[in-house]
């Protein structure tokens, strides 16, 4: 504003009538008396004997059921930025109250309309909306941010107010007036009320003295008082449009972060229920032997001497106990099984007497002793480094910077007979990557993977229609349209048993119950997957976009470079010669089909580079397209 003297002068004449408008109205809420206009569900009823308007322009309601409802308010100021609804408690309303049975919460789905001196009325649209109180609605699990759309209001507290910010600003003229409709909205007392001043908060917007206090101040304002005066005049005029939607756009992102709080499920503490051994595993029979929580009596023993009930914190320690063998066996053989494709013991979800037997009984044992109390002192760049007790990083980095980590996948012909599932270690055990790292992979190739840590949900592309049989309520489902979109699959958002349809693919489980080793299956879906999944057409092509503007010489070099990328291998003879001829090809379909060309370049939301001719870089989607979907791609080796 400093840079403009137009500006300045328009902010100096917005703050006189700022000004004007505080001394008469000190909150910063205007509340001229309204006319109302009601429309009665009797249609014998008369709509004058159906309200009372008070000195406060307050409005009385009778409890005859109404249509809608109609107030008209005179506009005084030079801006209309925000309306305010109030349902007040008044005396007669009181009355009323008292009479009959406590009134359940009502919904109000406000719009409203600019009156103009020559009777048009214009239709404003809101921006956003809140309320001090409310009864909750969800949409996808989740409750609604704001009222702008539905305001349902609550049935616990008898005075409450809502305030909606205009999605943009507009001037006031002489005898111009605002029509808001309340539809039938079912309470005993209203006030509406209208400001000249936004803030990025609804339940802010209107300021009052703060704002009088930095206004009336010529010279010596404070920096918060400053900011207050040249944020208000921003919001309530939209003097920079491009400004006002930045702020816009970061308020809405800090609404869906919720501030920072996650929903989770909190239990109440309560008495523990009596248990007894049921008698013939009938739970009706009530004379079995009372019995206390207690470990299985063949593993060490929890110390209780002062002969307490346990807890579920004793049980926690205990399972981390150094005395206790079964936690850190059961994780370090899951953790092999993550490096090497099997575990120690084959059978992950049971290393009880139902399940196998460890092949190297010794070398779990030291894993879980490593794990438990770790002694290895391993080498970094940081120079020695602390060694604490449960460190899966310490445990990680001991697996592969192993030997029998860093071999060949390579087997050994004299071997095949001896040890056909590798169990001994003979080799590196070649595996299909699990559905979660499938995605990432493509992502990583492509340089799209969002490798950001922690945080809600992600949600990746969809089929439309995916949730069309899930109901209780019905669900919508929109993928997320910024850099949320590639992030890394553990943090994919799974709708109850409606898994991601790309993760089901590939076989990951439902999460109805716990799978420690899951089933790995080869289908022609998942081919199609790779294929035509949205995100994967999106990682080709902006792989395809790498390659091209890579500085390589002649197509041969960049196919070597696309499979050093995506396989760490330069491409064989055959497969050159086999990818060279359906490049040709492609360019030659893409050259007489540009329509198909610009339709490819519109998949996802990355960019296509402008810089680029479409056509050859179509051509190169689809070679990519095929890398991608090799076996040796999707293939941890």
């Amino acid at each position: 504003m400093k840079a403009n003297p137009q500006q300045r002068r328009a902010f100096v004449g917005w703050s006189k009538a700022a000004l004007t408008f505080l001394k008469q109205w000190p909150d910063g809420w205007a509340t001229p008396r309204p006319e109302i206009t009601l429309q009665m569900k009797d249609t014998n009823g008369v709509p004058q004997t159906n309200f009372t308007v008070q000195a406060d322009a307050t409005v009385l309601f009778s409890d005859e059921a109404k249509e809608s409802s109609k107030v008209t308010l005179p506009l005084p100021g030079q801006w209309l930025a925000a309306i305010r609804v109030e349902i007040v408690l008044q005396a007669i309303a009181e009355e009323r109250r008292t009479s009959r049975k406590k009134r359940n919460g009502t919904a109000l789905a406000l719009s409203a309309a600019l009156k103009t001196t020559e009777g048009k009325e214009i239709k404003l649209p809101f921006y956003f909306a809140d309320a001090d109180h409310k009864e909750e609605s969800y949409a996808n699990g989740l409750p609604i941010i704001g009222v702008k759309d539905l305001w349902q209001t609550s049935a616990d507290h008898e005075e409450q107010n809502a305030v909606w910010l205009l999605n943009k600003p507009v001037p006031i003229s002489e005898g111009d007036a605002l029509v808001v409709n309340l539809g039938n909205l079912a309470v005993a007392s209203a006030r509406v009320s209208v400001s000249p001043f936004a803030a990025s908060d609804p339940m802010k917007a209107g300021i009052g003295q703060p704002l009088m206090k930095a206004l009336v101040k010529k010279w010596g304002r404070t920096p918060v008082e400053r900011d207050l005066a040249v944020r208000t005049y921003l919001l309530s005029t939209l003097w920079d449009p491009e400004s006002v939607a930045q702020v816009r756009k970061l308020q809405n992102e800090i609404r869906e972060c919720r501030n920072g709080r996650a929903f989770t499920m909190v239990t109440v503490a309560r008495q523990p229920l009596v248990t007894r051994v049921l008698p013939r595993g009938n739970w009706q029979d009530e004379t079995g032997e009372v019995v206390q929580p207690a470990v299985p009596h063949f593993l060490p023993q929890i110390a209780n001497p002062q002969g307490r009930r346990l807890t579920r914190l004793d049980l926690a320690r205990w399972l981390v106990s150094p005395e206790n063998p079964l936690t850190a066996r059961a994780v370090m053989n899951r953790l092999w099984k993550q490096f090497f494709g099997a575990g120690i013991s084959a059978g992950v979800e049971d290393l009880g007497a139902q399940g196998e037997w460890p092949v190297q009984p010794e070398l779990i044992d030291w894993l879980a002793c490593e794990f438990i109390q770790p002694l290895v002192s391993q080498p970094s760049t940081l120079g020695p480094q602390p060694l604490y007790p449960w460190d899966l990083k310490h445990m990680v980095k001991l697996i592969v910077m192993s030997a029998a980590y860093r071999q060949s996948s390579n087997q050994r012909t004299d071997l095949s007979d001896i040890d056909p599932n590798n169990r001994l270690l003979a080799c590196q055990s070649p595996r299909r990557l699990e559905a979660e790292f499938v995605r990432d992979n493509a992502l990583f190739i492509a340089g799209l993977l969002n490798e950001e840590i922690g945080g809600p949900s992600a949600r990746p592309y969809q089929p439309a229609g995916y949730y069309a049989n899930l109901q209780f309520p019905d669900r919508d489902y929109y993928p997320h349209l910024d850099e949320r979109q590639y992030r890394r699959g553990v943090y994919s958002h799974w709708q109850r048993t409606f898994l991601q349809p790309m993760l089901a693919n590939f076989d990951a489980p439902s999460r109805e119950e716990c799978t420690a080793n899951r089933v790995v299956s080869n289908t022609p879906q998942q081919a199609l997957t790779l294929l035509n999944d949205p995100t994967f057409v999106e990682a080709a092509r902006v792989f395809a976009a790498k390659l091209l503007a890579a500085p390589c010489a002649s197509d041969r070099q960049r196919l070597d470079l696309a499979f050093e990328r995506a396989v760490a291998r330069p491409a064989t003879d055959n497969e050159t010669k086999s990818l060279l001829k359906f490049l040709d090809a492609q360019r030659e379909h893409y050259a007489a089909n540009g329509q198909e060309a610009a339709r490819l370049m519109c998949v996802g939301l990355a960019s296509a580079p402008k810089n680029v001719n479409q056509t050859d870089l179509a051509a190169w989607t689809q070679i990519c397209r095929v890398i991608l979907n090799l076996h040796e791609t999707i293939t941890r080796y």
